[in-house]
């Protein structure tokens, strides 16, 4: 009876978690729910990182992340757990398009992220001398993939590079704004290189993946949105933790981490505070720096991320300003080879895609398109307005839009998405082995396994866990910490 007062008495453990993105919200909302104390701080004055709403023309719409992979279940879930599920929406539809070669062309079908199974599905994209590339493959030596290989080298090597260059590129640029030919295979698209290590012409390989799929006879959609944005999701999160007692305080940089007797000690410009544990759910930049001290390997490993930088047009017509609809009409926009040469790398029409945007703005056209990919930041000097126009000229190109907008709003996301060369997880999984060896102290976010919002959740919840068993299971942890010097 005694023992069992005490415990009742015994303050629960204290974690800090550091970034206010979604992965810290999503670590924050996994460990207040186990009865922990929470306290989440963010550096600036709003919560959601990447994910972020704001109006053009009197509509609101996402200026970040619009939409989340639902074929994973950890977004869908938490969006579901905190109130939203009543609003979660797929695309209206998902007819994509490539704008190559002077004109918009279907997006072809029956790929694994720009990779065929079935050549026949590209005579719009490919041309002949492409179309004939690929046919030479069964008579290739087979090409060795090792640990990792570039996702772009090896398809240029197995089936030439304008099947790179026309549908690899785009697609994986629209993920990571990335290069193609530096982005890992085994990271960026891990089954395929799975079926590549199988052997076999890359073909089969790309149609085993198909057959394994079609099996698994996964329904429902592919992506969800969220009436309103996904920029509400972290609100959301916000909110219930809250609700659970979760403590959340914004423009509340962190400028240092430092372990004590009883767990650690994180400084700000206002105050320290003592936790048990500790969540790093920032940029790799943040992490680096803020490990510096306690573990200068990780540190190091971290500093090496490199990032890519992009920015967002969002724009909005009237829809009686707009002649050439047909070639707007049920697509729900296109993406742009870099070949091509042309500015924009993709275009959203964000009415066709979702029905909330639709029924919100019924007289408007509201689109967006996106700038900059890794080694291209140039464009992200320019003026908002040189953005809008370039974005303009390419829009009327690609579709015959002449109209011009009735409103505009250009979101620059520097540093945005981190970048997954060749070798990459084997650099997270030597930054997790160092960090391990602190106490109660984890990391997590896009850095680590996917810069997609399930992926991020994944992650969070991973250190949530990992933090809130050792909390548990190291009594000495637990002292009833989070008490605040200097206030």
């Amino acid at each position: 009876m005694q023992r069992s007062q005490q415990r009742a008495e015994t303050p629960p453990g204290h974690v800090v978690v550091i970034g206010g993105g979604i992965a810290g919200l999503a670590a924050a909302h996994r460990l207040v729910v186990t009865g922990l104390r929470v306290t989440l701080l963010e550096a600036t004055d709003r919560l959601g990182g990447k994910l972020m709403t704001g109006e053009i023309a009197g509509v609101q719409v996402d200026l970040g992340a619009e939409s989340m992979l639902a074929r994973r279940p950890e977004a869908v879930a938490l969006a579901e757990a905190v109130g939203l599920g009543d609003r979660l929406q797929p695309p209206a539809t998902a007819t994509a398009s490539l704008w190559t070669r002077d004109a918009l062309r279907p997006m072809p079908k029956g790929h694994v992220m720009g990779v065929p199974g079935d050549p026949a599905v590209l005579g719009e994209v490919l041309s002949p001398e492409g179309l004939a590339r690929i046919a030479e493959e069964r008579d290739l030596t087979p090409t060795p993939v090792g640990g990792d290989v570039a996702v772009g080298a090896y398809v240029a090597d197995r089936l030439g590079r304008e099947v790179v260059d026309r549908l690899v590129e785009p697609l994986l640029g629209g993920v990571y704004a990335g290069d193609a030919y530096r982005i890992s295979m085994r990271a960026a698209v891990p089954q395929l290189f799975e079926a590549v290590k199988e052997g076999g012409p890359l073909l089969d390989g790309v149609r085993r993946i198909q057959e394994r799929a079609a099996a698994r006879q996964q329904t429902g959609p592919v992506f969800q949105g969220i009436a309103g944005g996904i920029g509400t999701l972290p609100a959301a999160v916000g909110d219930a933790v809250r609700a659970q007692g979760g403590k959340i305080l914004t423009e509340t940089p962190v400028l240092g981490l430092t372990r004590t007797q009883t767990g650690w000690a994180v400084r700000t410009d206002t105050r320290t505070i003592a936790a048990d544990g500790i969540v790093l759910a920032t940029p790799a930049w943040s992490a680096g720096t803020l490990l510096a001290a306690e573990s200068p390997a990780a540190s190091a490993e971290l500093s090496g991320v490199e990032y890519a930088s992009m920015a967002l047009v969002t724009l909005a017509f009237r829809r009686t300003d707009i002649e050439a609809y047909e070639a707007l009409r049920g697509r729900s926009g296109f993406l742009v080879p870099p070949v091509d040469g042309h500015t924009i790398k993709a275009s959203t029409f964000s009415s066709n895609k979702w029905q909330w945007v639709a029924d919100a703005a019924p007289d408007l056209f509201v689109l967006r398109t996106s700038v900059g990919r890794y080694g291209e930041e140039d464009h992200l000097h320019r003026e908002d307005g040189e953005l809008v126009a370039v974005s303009l000229r390419d829009l009327a190109a690609a579709t015959g839009l002449t109209a011009r907008p009735v409103d505009t709003e250009v979101t620059r996301w520097i540093g945005g998405l981190p970048q997954y060369p060749v070798g990459h997880l084997t650099r997270v999984a030597r930054i997790r082995d160092e960090v391990a060896g602190l106490p109660a102290l984890r990391v997590c976010g896009a850095v680590y396994d996917g810069v997609g919002i399930p992926a991020c959740i994944a992650s969070a919840h991973r250190a949530a866990d990992e933090i809130a068993s050792e909390i548990i299971a190291t009594p000495t942890l637990v002292r009833g910490t989070g008490s605040e010097a200097g206030q």
